[in-house]
């Protein structure tokens, strides 16, 4: 049941009748309106060190008027089924599963034609950006190595890496170019840098955008019933609901999916991709290795705290942001 009163700038006025007044539930000869009105002054008068009321206030009529109900009934199916019944009668029942009053190409031809028009030479200028940003970043942190700048580089970097992977994300759709072999390369590029691997990706989130909000089919979300959440161990319960572990799943989410769904987003052969898919998830595949392997020798090379200061905290910050 709601009430049917509400209060505005302009005092209490009744809400638009969505439903039908219930024959019982609100006592309205016990409920008492409370009225706060404003003192009548016509000067300046101090209340305390700092406060003071004006003499403007008594050209307004400060006025609060509160219904507050007594009591409540439970609504029976019937008496739920009939106010519907009645209030589609009345042109005022709102189904939120009908389809909107309009279509999606009403939505396209409302949008500007030149937001349409893709420039290649435009999105290589943001991934030129943004990767000469990484470098200069890295390089600036290196150059200083002190505790002052690290906590400073970790955040701007981890953003970065975000950024990269949102520019891989639009090779994903198709927006950053009308060249599927531009969008391929460049997105390669990007989502190894920061350990995604692209196709496998791009094709999960395909799967996403497909079946947005759909309990089983959703890809990226993907909620427990009741039951399987009873039957999870306390340990896995911490890992997946307790803060910070959730932060850190992404990961362990490309490797395996979400729990209850089977493959992975580097096997060829997962449930995830179609037979003629396969190929171009073997090469992210290999060129999140590749990735992989540079990392390592780069440890080696500059020594793995030095790795991690530069590479490891910013990468889990933009896992944070994902």
């Amino acid at each position: 049941m709601a009430a049917s009163w509400v209060l505005s700038e302009c005092g209490l006025r009744p809400l638009p009748r969505i439903y039908p007044q219930p024959r019982t539930g609100f006592a309205s000869q016990r409920t008492k309106l409370f009225k706060l009105r404003s003192l009548s002054v016509s000067k300046s008068h101090n209340l305390g060190s700092s406060f003071k009321v004006s003499s403007w206030s008594k050209q307004r009529n400060w006025q609060l008027n509160v219904a507050a109900p007594v009591n409540f009934t439970t609504v029976s199916r019937e008496e739920d089924k009939e106010r519907e019944e009645t209030n589609e009668e009345e042109g005022e029942f709102f189904d939120p599963g009908a389809p909107p009053p309009f279509k999606l190409a009403d939505i396209r031809a409302a949008i500007p034609k030149h937001c349409w028009v893709k420039d290649p030479w435009r999105s290589m200028s943001y991934v030129v950006r943004d990767v000469v940003v990484v470098f200069g970043l890295a390089a600036i942190a290196a150059y200083f190595n002190n505790w002052v700048v690290w906590p400073l580089y970790w955040f701007c970097q981890g953003t970065m890496f975000w950024a990269l992977f949102v520019l891989g994300h639009d090779c994903g759709h198709g927006s950053f170019s009308n060249n599927p072999k531009l969008n391929s390369v460049v997105g390669h590029l990007l989502h190894s840098s920061i350990l995604v691997p692209y196709h496998g990706w791009r094709i999960s989130h395909r799967t996403h955008h497909q079946n947005h909000g759909h309990v089983e089919n959703d890809e990226s979300w993907h909620p427990l019933s009741e039951k399987i959440f009873k039957s999870l161990d306390n340990v896995t319960k911490t890992l997946r609901f307790s803060l910070p572990f959730p932060m850190l799943a992404y990961p362990f989410y490309l490797w395996s999916r979400s729990p209850g769904k089977k493959g992975s987003h580097f096997h060829p052969d997962s449930d995830l991709f179609l037979p003629n898919e396969r190929k171009g998830v073997l090469t992210s595949t290999a060129c999140w290795t590749a990735m992989a392997a540079l990392l390592v020798y780069l440890n080696f090379v500059m020594g793995p705290v030095q790795m991690v200061k530069l590479y490891g905290i910013p990468y889990w910050v933009g896992l944070f942001l994902q």
